[in-house]
């Protein structure tokens, strides 16, 4: 049998299953390249201020992203704890992505205006004065580290050069837009900005 020639020749059958996966990827992603719906900003997106795209930047670095993803299924036990599901539309500025699979806390992609400044600020400081049975680590240094307003316009520059639509105003005023600001400023703002553009009421 033609199938026996396959499985007793290592050879033939490791480039016959990169083919069939070749096969597979083109199939599942060249049509995404394409489409409207994973290319295009949803209404009303725009690229993070200075500020906010500090804040994202602080929320990566501390390692936010590997306990809270930033993806809603589209499922029901999904979209009624969470809200509106995760569409491709809203991260098309998003370098990197910050889907992530682990929630080791709950999913933060509609958490943007869910709570107030205070709350957010409380619970950065040490969560379980707000949740109590929150085992998510304090971030007091937050409220006395100042952002570096030096890099900020660079940062800009930067995502400009991968598609991310800042103008030259918007990267000649990052500097004094972060001037003198706490981080933990930086990251209540990033925040209060998540996924508000599609968040659902619940």
């Amino acid at each position: 049998m033609k199938h026996d020639a396959i499985e007793k020749n290592i050879g033939l059958m490791i480039i016959l299953i990169i083919v069939a996966l070749s096969f597979g990827t083109l199939v599942e992603l060249v049509p995404l390249l394409f489409s409207k719906e994973t290319n295009e900003p949803i209404a009303g997106l725009k690229p993070l201020p200075a500020l906010e795209l500090e804040g994202r930047d602080i929320y990566i670095r501390e390692g936010c992203n590997t306990c809270h993803s930033q993806m809603i299924r589209p499922l029901r036990a999904e979209t009624e704890r969470y809200g509106h599901y995760s569409v491709a539309g809203e991260f098309v500025y998003d370098h990197p992505f910050l889907w992530g699979s682990k929630r080791t806390g709950p999913d933060l992609a509609r958490v943007g205006k869910r709570y107030s400044d205070d709350w957010q600020r409380a619970h950065l400081y040490n969560p379980r004065d707000v949740v109590p049975e929150s085992n998510m680590p304090a971030f007091p240094w937050l409220f006395e580290d100042e952002i570096n307003p030096e890099v900020t316009g660079a940062k800009m520059a930067a995502l400009r050069k991968v598609g991310v639509p800042y103008t030259d105003d918007d990267i000649a005023g990052a500097s004094a837009a972060v001037a003198g600001r706490k981080e933990i400023d930086a990251l209540v703002a990033y925040l209060q900005q998540l996924g508000t553009l599609l968040q659902s009421r619940r």
